[in-house]
């Protein structure tokens, strides 16, 4: 190119970025008044915002004329379209998305621009989301972003499911919510009436918008308690739903279908462990078979088995001395939460917690796969971590459904025990009689319903409600996870919480 067309092109590309910015002409008869040019103060417009779904963005730009103080007109474009002529912008961030917007001021003797840049992000990315229901079985859904750094956590104040689907109604009496596949899973049991049937409802994680809902009427007994599905499904795998009665169906996560067990027939505990790494192709689920008094475990798909040291050991060959937990009855089952850096060196453990016939409480850690291959013998064996060991003697003070929590971190379980949050160290030979108090929530009437961790497991979520306070009565607290000292509180921000989750990004 020679150098007359290189000034050329560098003339014309200035010329055109002026007249990007601001357009004014002489129309006056005699162009005897000097022209009144318009001006946006930067300052109050920015090139570039980032708001929330739902959020409200509002814009007052300021501007200033020379040589005069002409009527100004305003046009706000969004997306190429105009959004509005208001002086000011008001707009509400309906959908995700980025927006390549431009302010327009005019008056008489021409216009000037301001382009910028509108960023809609989910306020749902990372958190804790907690479902809750009032004593009438009204369901209420709130999340709690993870915060930036240097901010503070807040809860939303409104129900994310009402205000992301202001045309549904979610079903009566919430039990369950899992992350799975890109949806949260919420599982209703309805209030028993034709037009509050139990249902499943799928969620984009993102929006929190219903992308499908599963309605069961053809099952009397369906009432879901416990959702059984990995954080990443597979397509053509069911997945059980254990229910109020104990007994289980299957569900397609693919296929929105919910059908009769063919693998679980009996009835179980109110107690299951999902454990997975992300993939949906490497999964355990552990339940309590309440008929015979066993561990089984599903995995990938496989199963079930029941807990021996024979390997792949079923259910009808699982008596006596075959049964690992022959003559017991279950306390309770917890999963031991790993770091992510924990997860990369130790295998996926299991806390059960049984009672013998004559009143001995035992523990005993398992690997969730249940087996292993010992290289040195050459042989598979059962990986049950130094075996049985005491916990208490006559009483228990949790039961399947009592609230806990475990980790690796500190080797410790928290439990609920009213508004108590207990400490038990599980590795050691503290006796549960003579677990710690860690810390107490709310009034003294509060009940704790459930506890959550922080990824590095610094921090323990205390979810919990105050039976005698109507209207939202549930409250989360943030300890400590090793001193208890409690590090945030956020009250009145749900119904009873029914079951809490830290949501992924």
């Amino acid at each position: 190119m020679t150098l007359r067309k290189n000034i050329t092109t560098i003339l014309f590309a200035a010329l055109a970025a002026c007249m990007l910015t601001a357009c004014f002409s002489d129309d006056t008869t005699n162009g005897d008044r000097p022209l009144c040019e318009i001006t946006i103060d930067e300052a109050s417009v920015k090139t570039v915002y980032n708001i929330y779904k739902n959020e409200t963005l509002t814009i007052t730009p300021v501007c200033s004329q020379t040589n005069g103080n002409l009527p100004l007109t305003y046009t706000w474009e969004v997306g190429q379209e105009v959004y509005s002529h208001e002086p000011q912008l008001t707009f509400v961030g309906k959908e995700l998305g980025s927006w390549q917007c431009r302010l327009i001021v005019e008056n008489e003797d021409g216009k000037t621009f301001f382009p910028f840049k509108l960023n809609v992000n989910s306020p749902y990315e990372e958190g804790i989301t907690i479902l809750s229901c009032d004593p009438q079985g009204k369901p209420m859904l709130s999340f709690m972003q993870e915060p930036e750094d240097g901010q503070k956590a807040e809860f939303y104040d409104y129900d994310c499911f009402a205000i992301n689907n202001p045309d549904e109604h979610m079903a009566s009496y919430p039990a369950d919510i899992v992350q799975s596949g890109g949806s949260l899973i919420i599982a209703c049991q309805g209030a028993g009436t034709a037009s509050d049937v139990p249902t499943i409802y799928y969620l984009n994680e993102k929006t929190m918008v219903t992308e499908n809902i599963v309605t069961v009427k053809e099952f009397p007994d369906f009432k879901p308690t416990i959702l059984g599905i990995p954080s990443m499904d597979a397509s053509g795998v069911a997945y059980p739903i254990l229910c109020e009665n104990g007994n289980t169906y299957e569900f397609s996560t693919t296929e929105g279908a919910i059908v009769k067990p063919t693998k679980l027939k009996y009835t179980y505990a109110q107690n299951m462990i999902v454990r997975d790494n992300g993939t949906g192709n490497n999964y355990e689920l552990l339940l309590w078979d309440n008929e015979i008094g066993g561990l089984l475990q599903i995995y990938n798909g496989y199963g079930p088995y029941y807990c021996s040291k024979t390997y792949h050991l079923t259910r009808e060959k699982c008596n006596g001395t075959e049964n690992y937990f022959d003559g017991r009855t279950l306390c309770k089952m917890v999963l031991v939460r790993m770091t992510d850096e924990q997860a990369k060196t130790n295998d996926p453990q299991a806390l059960v917690i049984a009672k013998t016939a004559t009143g001995l409480v035992q523990k005993v850690v398992v690997n969730t796969s249940f087996w292993k291959y010992n290289f040195d013998t050459a042989e598979t064996v059962l990986a049950d971590n130094g075996g049985v060991k005491m916990a208490n003697i006559n009483t228990c003070p949790v039961s399947e459904t009592t609230p806990a929590i475990a980790n690796m971190t500190y080797y410790s379980m928290l439990y609920a025990d009213g508004n108590k949050v207990m400490r038990w160290n599980y590795t050691t030979s503290q006796l549960m009689n003579k677990a710690d108090v860690l810390q107490t929530v709310g009034s003294d009437n509060a009940i704790i319903t459930g506890f959550e961790i922080s990824p590095d497991h610094e921090r323990t979520y205390v979810a919990f409600y105050e039976p005698s306070q109507q209207g939202k009565n549930g409250s989360l607290w943030i300890i400590d996870t090793d001193k208890g000292t409690i590090l945030e509180k956020h009250d009145n921000i749900a119904y009873r919480p029914v079951r809490m989750i830290y949501k992924k990004k």
